[in-house]
């Protein structure tokens, strides 16, 4: 068994260092906009499920309330889950497409510009290669 420590840059030679990627500025700034967008979202929607929850548990009356022929409050709120689920995941993949996506393409990009020269393949991955042996 290897119990050599792991330094940076041990991998293999012309591999990009994700540790590094993982430390720059770069990377911290996408993963602030992705936490400050998700995490007070995901905060609530919980909120709202438990109110769902803890409103059907406790205020039977209320919950009962009929709001339109044998549609009641209950009901509405139940649906409104659905919604507002629908409506999460469709404003999140906006904010994914604006945000996200473009600053991970660059980090993306920036490893694999500074891969391209390196290894014997010229920085093609061994599947590319092995594809377009078997062809």
């Amino acid at each position: 068994m290897d119990t050599a420590p792991q330094h940076p840059g041990s991998g293999p030679p012309g591999a990009p260092d994700y540790t590094e990627v993982q430390r720059s500025a770069e990377f911290g700034e996408l993963r602030r906009s992705y936490r400050s967008f998700v995490f007070p979202l995901t905060v609530a929607f919980i909120v709202w499920y438990l109110l769902y929850v803890l409103l059907s548990n406790y205020a039977g009356g209320f919950m009962a309330i009929k709001v339109a022929g044998n549609v009641n409050v209950a009901l509405v709120f139940g649906l409104a889950q659905f919604v507002t689920t629908f409506l999460i995941a469709w404003w999140y993949s906006r904010f994914a497409a604006s945000k996200l996506d473009p600053r991970s393409t660059a980090i993306k990009n920036r490893l694999e510009a500074a891969d391209s020269g390196s290894g014997p393949s010229g920085g093609r991955s061994g599947a590319a290669e092995n594809e377009e042996g078997e062809a």
